[in-house]
């Protein structure tokens, strides 16, 4: 009998911030219920579940594009929060629903210090292969998406300081 297995996919991405503390950015990565205002492409984000922030509470994001089932215009996730290590400064999440084509997808988002000025973000993710999408181009979609995450995580602290008078 031939067994037809299909290796997990493991990724992970990482960029640079400057000028941001490690505890800056790990402030706003925590903030489990307000994705969309740091994710490109991400319409929506709020809690539907628990208290943002805590492990067991869940999200639902709708409008980034990763490849959907077809069946609906919008893609859509509810990812539960499994762990939060304020001492590592890392997050731990998986997907509980959606139509993107993800099967068994966690997740894990952590914040390291940098060689110089600011510190870095280190995103690792495990699913099982998608159908219509290629290991390389998922792993690309998401250094992209850190990136421009990265950069929105930088104009929020700095219009945060400069409004505070900093």
């Amino acid at each position: 009998m031939e067994q037809n297995m299909v290796e997990r996919w493991e990724g992970k991405v990482s960029t640079k911030l400057t000028n941001i503390t490690k505890q800056q950015a790990w402030s706003l990565i925590k903030d489990f219920f307000n994705l969309h205002k740091r994710f490109p492409n991400l319409a929506t984000c709020y809690g539907i579940h628990g208290s943002n922030g805590e492990p067991g509470c869940i999200r639902y994001c709708a409008g980034f594009s990763l490849p959907s089932d077809g069946s609906q215009e919008v893609s859509w996730s509810k990812e539960r929060l499994v762990a939060v290590d304020d001492v590592d400064l890392s997050l731990k999440y998986e997907i509980v629903d959606c139509n993107i084509g993800f099967k068994s997808y966690e997740s894990m988002m952590r914040v390291i210090s940098d060689d110089g000025d600011g510190c870095m973000i280190e995103w690792f993710f495990g699913v099982d292969p998608v159908e219509d999408l290629e290991f390389e181009d998922l792993v690309s979609k998401y250094r992209i998406a850190l990136q421009l995450m990265a950069h929105k995580m930088e104009q929020e602290i700095a219009t945060s300081l400069h409004s505070n008078g900093m």
